[in-house]
């Protein structure tokens, strides 16, 4: 592909989306979004400054407190929910190839994962609008007609990372509007685009000014968005330090938050289950899929101890197989990492790997044969003690460890063994016995023989893994406010 075809294109880029209208930033300075597999330029987005943060959570405080959105029914705003949905499957390749050059998924993965997680998130939610109670009869403890009612948490501010931008921002969106809130959209100055396409698509479809608003910020900025007071509820993705932080500012004021952190999930290879297998489902997956930039990725493999060489050889046999290069060949099995300071945590775990006595079985450097991209091999590790850095901590990268167990207690134990609890996998050909680990595992998901999170029934975890789910019905009720009213009146 040459330059002009890589680069984004973009409307208003020089903008923010604020009130319904495209305003320019009072400063003009812009963040530069590059491509992380040629590290150039792919796109130029207006940077806000604190004038900015504030008009944007100013518009949706207007159009919270006195504008139309919050007092719609459910069912009318579901109307623009679904309008919305069939505009972001119509731009779905422009979402995917933004996604490509920011993050360096595959884009043959992209464009699949886009529809969806985009159009499902809003589509599901427009559902919701017939089926979920917002409103219950009840009968209070003194006979007095009463209800039960559910209403909308106010004004939210959507902070969205910069792996997965288009999806997280969708599961955080869809259910805020449906509940009735206004929302700001903070995306991550490295990957901003899919809140401007976004950002068109409200336009679009003729959502009410300021019900939602996009500014792109730096650390400094967002932070004062997370303190403001005309913030109501936070919603946060991303790592388990800003997340900390962020649930700290909020508790100063007693204001909601949703925090989607960290992860380092863990994978139980049991004793009835093929090892080739497992190392393929493991491996290909993990090092193909965002190269290992996702939150609930399984990074701890946990094998008994007879079987722990020969896993590491086989998960060192997937890592060797790995095409390395442009995301948008086909060909290519594995891109490049986000950014070069990505890729340079990575190459920091890994020394750090080697000088605790793990063993480097596969991978651990830049791949030779790519000069421009941050590239990194996929990287295997063997003999890796569970209280070692490179178990104990989010690399977010293509990075394995292979840790023995010596009987199913013990690699529950070790799974458990964590302050995370994210995701799990439990790989048996076993039903029952899959289920019975399953339950024993402080995970917030977990899955038999493959990794299978589920946003439509709902995604979280346990522990600094986060506060709060989003998806399905727990993801809705999260921007709810429960408030009950009691008549003067009889029950009948």
């Amino acid at each position: 592909m040459t330059p002009a075809e890589r680069a984004i294109p973009l409307k208003h880029p020089d903008c923010f989306y604020i009130d319904g209208q495209w305003v320019r930033s009072t400063t003009g300075d812009r963040f530069a979004v590059l491509d992380c597999s040629t590290e150039a330029v792919a796109a130029h987005v207006a940077k806000a400054n604190a004038a900015d943060a504030e008009r944007a959570i100013a518009a949706a405080r207007r159009a919270f407190d006195s504008g139309p959105w919050p007092q719609m029914q459910p069912h009318e705003r579901a109307v623009y929910l679904k309008d919305i949905a069939q505009r972001l499957e119509a731009l779905n390749d422009d979402f995917a190839h933004g996604w490509t050059i920011e993050s360096g998924i595959l884009n043959k993965l992209a464009r699949p994962r886009i529809g969806q997680f985009l159009g499902g998130a809003f589509r599901q939610y427009a559902d919701m609008a017939q089926t979920y109670a917002f409103v219950q009869p009840q009968r209070s403890a003194s006979g007095h007609e009463a209800f039960s009612v559910k209403e909308p948490v106010g004004v939210v501010l959507a902070i969205v990372p910069w792996n997965g931008p288009a999806a997280l921002t969708a599961y955080k969106v869809a259910p805020a509007l449906l509940a009735g809130c206004t929302v700001v959209i903070k995306p991550s100055p490295e990957a901003p685009t899919s809140a401007y396409l976004f950002a068109q698509i409200c336009e679009e479809v003729g959502l009410p000014p300021g019900v939602v608003n996009v500014v792109t910020a730096d650390r400094d900025v967002s932070e004062a968005m997370v303190r403001h007071p005309g913030v109501d509820k936070i919603t946060f993705t991303g790592s388990t330090v800003a997340g900390r932080n962020i649930g700290a500012a909020a508790a100063e004021r007693v204001a909601r938050v949703t925090l989607e952190l960290g992860g380092k999930s863990p994978a139980l290879v049991l004793d009835d289950y093929d090892i080739d297998t497992a190392a393929r489902t493991i491996g290909a997956s993990y090092f193909g899929y965002l190269t290992g930039q996702v939150c609930h990725s399984l990074t701890r493999i946990i094998v008994p101890r007879a079987r722990h060489d020969a896993m590491v050889e086989a998960l060192s046999e997937t890592a060797r197989s790995m095409v390395i290069g442009d995301p948008f060949d086909d060909g290519t099995t594995m891109g490049p990492l986000a950014t070069a300071r990505q890729r340079e945590t990575v190459e920091r775990y890994v020394a750090r790997g080697v000088e605790d006595g793990a063993t480097l079985a596969a991978g651990g450097q830049r791949p030779q044969h790519l000069k421009r991209g941050f590239f990194f091999e996929p990287t295997v590790f063997g003999n890796v003690d569970n209280r070692s850095t490179i178990a104990r901590e989010e690399i977010f990268g293509p990075v394995l460890s292979v840790i023995a167990a010596d009987n199913d207690d013990h690699a529950i134990a070790l799974a458990n063994d964590s302050i995370f609890g994210l995701n799990a996998v439990v790989f048996t050909g076993d039903t029952q016995r899959a289920l019975a680990v399953a339950r024993r595992l402080r995970a917030g998901s977990v899955g038999h023989n493959a990794s299978r999170t589920d946003f439509s029934i709902g995604f979280g975890g346990f522990g600094q893994s986060g506060i709060g789910r989003e998806g399905g019905v727990e993801g809705l009720e999260a921007f709810l406010e429960s408030k009950t009213v009691v008549l003067d009146t009889p029950a009948g």
